[in-house]
């Protein structure tokens, strides 16, 4: 059996690259990726705490979660769809929609 801390410490490295991905990429797509990696990261350590103290609501947590972020992913791919259909680039730093 694996011990808790390695999955925490897995969780927590996912996190930080997710992070990472978010801050230093300027891609839409990548800056996406990155958040469902730190969605997904949350979900490990939820899991992780769930299956240590042998409690169900984390694994119900984790389904809703991954729901949401189905949707979130079917509704974020089609707005960048959009807006590269609009302005034919991806580049976060290209965007000045709400700018006076």
């Amino acid at each position: 059996m694996v011990p808790m801390p390695y999955y925490l410490i897995v969780g927590a490295v996912l996190f930080v690259i997710g992070i990472a991905g978010v801050i230093l990429s300027r891609n839409l797509i990548i800056m996406f990726m990155s958040i469902e990696l730190m969605l997904n990261a949350a979900n490990l350590t939820i899991i992780t705490f769930s299956r240590f103290l042998n409690l169900m609501d984390g694994h119900v947590f984790v389904f809703l979660i991954m729901a949401v972020a189905a949707a979130e992913a079917a509704v974020g791919l089609a707005i960048i769809i959009m807006l590269f259909r609009n302005r034919e680039t991806i580049d976060a730093d290209k965007f000045n929609l709400l700018k006076w």
